[in-house]
């Protein structure tokens, strides 16, 4: 639209001297920041300059970008994958073939230009000192118990994320649609008992560790495990009925990758990368997790997501969220 206010960044950090990368990412720079880092001490002739972006700007600003014909990032890496298969089925993906490109399986590479890099669950969180221990929801059939009763304490105290703010929320309540029987009813119960949609992780559990909200739903765990590493009060489970597990997905914009970004890209999903990335916590679940591990779901990478992208589904989907918390609630 004219005149339009331009999106910016959440935070911008530079790293190194040398020949600059710029990657736009919807990851929190402390979270990748360790693996950035390695990477440039095997290559001092480069830098990086970080972006970390919302979801729904970095999709929007990535795909005006390749209409124009100006890519203004050499890597994006997203949570909200179903943004960059769309971008990658617009064409506005290079091709990159490489030996770490290839290790990965089958699920999690597509067309050799989008590549999932982590292993991340979605998980429920709760506050210890508020849910007793009986009450600790380890399924979503046990979540939905506690939401059933006429005068049920979790009233108002369950949060999850906002789809219509978060890419990241979209596709996981998306994914849960697809997989759960339990989805009608848990939108009902959301609805019944006053849930609360709301942006972004950090705020999500920030509410969980200060009581505003007992417990959080669809949290990615990532972000959740460093939190509980710092507030013993933290409580995580992932769902044992299935726990549906994300992988950060990666693309390099433009007609033709930058070999430099093809570098990075090659170093993340290398045996030492990956190891970077797990000290982080964005590689699989804590062991030291309430982890009733259950079936795991990966959410692949590929045309099935391109459903999740389709404008009459999003319309439909968005609608019966709206059903359930409303427009213009918290």
């Amino acid at each position: 639209m004219p005149g339009a206010a331009r999106a910016e960044p959440e935070a911008i950090r530079e790293f190194g001297e040398g020949a600059q990368i710029v990657l736009r990412t919807t990851t929190d720079i402390g979270a990748m920041a360790p693996a950035v880092e390695r990477f440039l001490a095997t290559r001092p002739d480069l830098s990086v300059r970080y972006e970390q972006w919302g979801s729904n700007d970095l999709f929007a600003l990535t795909a005006e970008e390749c209409a124009a014909g100006t890519p203004g990032a050499h890597l994006v890496i997203s949570s909200a994958v179903h943004h960059l298969v769309k971008l990658v089925n617009d064409r506005c993906a290079a091709p990159w073939v490489s030996g770490p490109a290839a290790a990965l399986p089958d699920a999690l590479v597509w067309r050799n230009e989008i590549w999932g890099i982590t292993r991340e669950p979605a998980v429920i969180v709760y506050n210890r000192a508020l849910v007793p221990a009986s009450e600790v929801p380890r399924s979503r059939f046990d979540l939905l118990d506690l939401l059933r009763p006429e005068r049920t304490p979790y009233a108002g105290k369950v949060a999850t994320y906002d789809i219509e703010a978060s890419g990241l929320g979209f596709l996981f309540a998306f994914m849960d649609s697809q997989e759960a029987s339990t989805f009608g009813a848990l939108m009902e119960a959301f609805a019944r008992t006053g849930a609360v949609a709301t942006c972004c992780s950090a705020e999500i559990i920030r509410g969980v560790q200060e009581g505003r909200y007992l417990m959080a739903y669809n949290v990615l765990g990532s972000y959740a495990q460093t939190r509980a590493a710092e507030d013993p009060l933290l409580g995580i489970v992932a769902p044992s009925d299935y726990t549906l597990v994300l992988s950060r997905a990666a693309i390099l914009p433009g007609p033709v990758a930058d070999p430099r970004a093809g570098a990075l890209l090659d170093f993340l999903l290398s045996a030492e990368g990956q190891l970077a990335l797990a000290r982080e916590r964005l590689i699989g679940l804590d062991p030291d997790a309430e982890e009733e591990a259950g079936r795991q779901v990966p959410i692949g990478l590929g045309l099935p997501l391109l459903l999740a992208m389709d404008p009459a589904k999003v319309a439909q989907f968005t609608s019966r969220w709206r059903d359930a918390f409303g427009p213009g609630r918290p």
